[in-house]
């Protein structure tokens, strides 16, 4: 996994990929291709493009396997509960793009308009954009280089006809490297709400994770929270819990209370959540009563609160 390098001017610097720090590492092309006196004509179409979205989340790790695409899931489930609002999940892990099986639309196809590509829409108000729909077989391996991932995130942002959306969810894949970089320079401009970093309780996991924090910081992407994902396991039978991921260093509670982050949550272990990603269910309407079904349901509020505080004034925004 590529590092941000120390003394990273930013992204958004005149000196991004131009400085001292940024010699050696392997994002200074890109970085360099948007300071100075031309930048991308994409950021002010994708500025216009999301002006009809009102929240925009991105879901982070730095480490794979924690569960950030189950997370984005369910996060976009939870908020669509609402029939009055609109979600769009839009899946930017180019290389394992999981959220069609996950969100039940393997197989789909991406329809093109007048007015951009179409998302699959799972419900009225709960639409969905990955590469994965653009695979002949879900087995199709995509082997690309940064430059080809950064234009189709670009596409995704810019063509896609996202409509009058309440939250954009961005499901990424682990790391802080190309995609994490093209996805917030192409948002910034049209204001991020902030990312949602997800962890699991072992150090080998949080490791990993503090780099993603310390990647927000340096591109000032405002963080959230950090959820703790698989964080215990309840018996459905006894209730006892067990530690299946011991939490050696604390866990993520000791992390962010070191790196002065929230945390939004801990979600526990629960079989039935990995059955439902498989069935492209909704794990929060399968098992209600699941402890983990409470936890998703109050780091969900706790979201949505966040977002409600940091609501742009003075633009063209869903229901203004």
């Amino acid at each position: 996994m590529e590092e941000v390098p120390h003394d990273c001017p930013g992204v958004g610097s005149a000196q991004a990929g131009r400085g001292a720090s940024c010699q050696g590492c392997p994002n200074q092309g890109l970085c360099a291709s948007g300071a100075g006196a031309a930048p991308d004509p994409a950021i002010e179409e994708i500025k216009e493009k999301m002006k009809t979205v009102k929240h925009k989340i991105l879901v982070l790790s730095g480490k794979g396997g924690v569960g950030k695409s189950t997370f984005s899931a369910h996060l976009a489930h939870g908020l669509a509960e609402d029939e009055n609002t609109q979600v769009a999940l839009l899946d930017i892990d180019i290389c394992g793009p999981s959220i069609p099986k996950i969100m039940g639309l393997e197989g789909e196809q991406v329809h093109q308009s007048g007015s951009g590509w179409s998302p699959v829409f799972l419900e009225d108000n709960l639409g969905v954009m990955s590469v994965g729909f653009l695979l002949s077989s879900p087995d199709d391996a995509v082997i690309w280089r940064g430059p080809k991932k950064n234009g189709m995130i670009k596409q995704f942002l810019r063509d896609v006809d996202w409509g009058e959306v309440d939250y954009l969810i961005v499901d990424t894949p682990p790391g802080t490297s190309d995609e994490h970089l093209s996805a917030v320079q192409y948002l910034a401009a049209a204001h991020i709400d902030g990312a949602v970093i997800i962890t699991t309780p072992q150090e080998v996991s949080l490791q990993d994770v503090r780099k993603e924090i310390n990647f927000c910081h340096k591109v000032k992407l405002p963080i959230i929270g950090v959820v703790e994902n698989m964080s215990g396991f309840i018996c459905p039978k006894c209730q006892k819990e067990s530690q299946i991921f011991p939490p050696t260093t604390g866990g993520a509670e000791v992390m962010c209370q070191g790196l002065k982050v929230p945390l939004l949550g801990k979600v526990p272990l629960d079989p039935r959540i990995g059955k439902s990603c498989d069935k492209g269910q909704s794990f929060l309407v399968e098992a209600p009563d699941s402890p983990a079904t409470l936890a998703y349901r109050s780091i969900i509020q706790r979201i949505q609160e966040f977002c409600s505080l940091r609501q742009p004034k003075g633009e063209n925004l869903v229901g203004s």
